[in-house]
């Protein structure tokens, strides 16, 4: 009996290490001595209504780190380091946010966060970083994270502040006869901190808000909330920061009761997965942030990755996608040029630093917005789904970039 007690008992042992192996090599994108590995986590929503940001986002995380580990790794204090990604499920809230906060920092010692999704957990997540001094490279939208008392987050996605303004210009130079505008966000903080930004901008063009309003993700039926909107006759409705999957059954309810307004999604990042949710409903509707990353004027390194992630993954990259990538290029750019892993020798060099990322050539800027270089120059592209296809018809070069000569 003891014997047979034993052999289950070492038989469990046993499964458990397994299982402990698996869970670690799943996270797992480095080679070499484990001393000389660099963790970098994740934040991002690996299930729900958002889950294509997190699952595609963590894939871009593990192609750069996989092609800075091939190439050698960084070197600092001259020893070669490679890098490790660590990506956990925030579910796209608040809660579940601060609980891999805590696992991120506390548990696995993270020294980067590479990419962070979602303005709620991310605050979470922010307030454990800041204090911790981990470098922190996030594609959430709120503001309460940046400025000079926050000087260990950066940006790499383009936010409201960067979107809003040439998007809503680009429409209403077309069409002089837009007067009124409803304003629909998710009732979460990346909702409400779109919508400040959106009602701002639509106030200072002189449009009429007749309405602003918020639902709760996981919603599923529109029909009732379509219908008070229409009621106000808008010319315009702007959707912000509404997910693809919800987005798409606004749009049909729209559809469904005969609207032909414009519509817009400044926070549009995924024309496929709109064109998926809505059909024919997606017609004519406007994306602030879906670059497409098979056409002609994407770079070669997005070309490649769109390629290998619809092979391996079956699904499309989009801009959240990216700024994982990019998120690991600047740590890799800081770290070359400190060969240093002093948190604050690496946020001084973020400041002149050259980065390789997926757009090509950039750096960090807007210190007049946020009293330091804390956003990421990148394009800022205006996108149109038009007979069931996304057309990208407007691209625009940050200033500032071309003020610093980088190209």
């Amino acid at each position: 009996m003891r014997k047979k007690l034993l052999s289950i008992v070492l038989i469990s042992l046993l499964l458990l290490l397994a299982a402990c192996g698996s869970q670690s090599s799943s996270n797992s994108e480095s080679s070499g001595d484990s001393k000389n590995v660099i963790k970098v986590g994740l934040s991002v929503p690996l299930s729900g209504a958002a889950a294509n940001w997190g699952i595609t986002s963590e894939w871009a995380a593990k192609q750069a780190a996989n092609k800075i580990n091939e190439q050698g790794g960084v070197t600092v204090d001259g020893k070669k380091y490679t890098f490790q990604v660590i990506a956990y499920d925030n579910k796209y809230n608040a809660t579940t946010g601060a609980q891999v906060a805590q696992t991120l920092i506390n548990k696995d010692k993270v020294k980067f966060i590479a990419g962070s999704i979602g303005s709620a957990p991310t605050l979470a997540l922010h307030t454990l970083t800041e204090k911790a001094k981990v470098i922190h490279f996030t594609s959430a939208w709120t503001p309460d994270i940046k400025g000079k008392k926050f000087p260990y987050t950066y940006t790499t996605l383009n936010t409201p502040r960067e979107v809003i303004e040439p998007i809503s210009t680009y429409i209403l130079e077309k069409d002089h006869n837009l007067k009124k505008v409803a304003v629909i966000n998710p009732n979460d903080a990346t909702g409400t901190d779109t919508s400040a930004v959106s009602l701002k901008v639509w106030d200072e063009k002189g449009l009429e808000i007749v309405v602003e309003d918020y639902y709760e993700r996981g919603t599923t039926e529109f029909s009732q909330i379509v219908t008070k909107i229409l009621s106000k006759k808008p010319d315009i409705i702007d959707l912000g920061a509404t997910p693809p999957g919800d987005a798409g059954l606004i749009l049909k309810a729209l559809s469904e009761q005969g609207w032909d307004g414009v519509k817009i999604i400044g926070a549009g990042t995924s024309a496929d997965q709109l064109i998926a949710a809505a059909g024919d409903a997606a017609n004519n509707v406007y994306l602030g942030l879906a670059p497409d990353f098979n056409s002609k004027i994407a770079t070669d390194v997005q070309k490649e990755l769109a390629k290998k992630a619809n092979q391996e993954l079956k699904q499309t990259l989009n801009a959240i996608s990216m700024q994982s990538y990019d998120g690991l290029m600047a740590i890799k750019a800081a770290i070359d040029k400190t060969e240093s892993l002093d948190p604050d020798k690496l946020i001084k060099a973020l400041q002149e630093v050259k980065v390789d990322s997926s757009y090509g050539p950039t750096a960090f800027g807007y210190k007049a917005t946020y009293g330091i270089a804390q956003q990421m120059l990148l394009p800022i592209t205006i996108t149109q789904i038009q007979n069931g296809s996304p057309v990208e018809v407007k691209r625009i070069i940050p200033k500032e970039l071309e003020e610093k000569g980088i190209k």
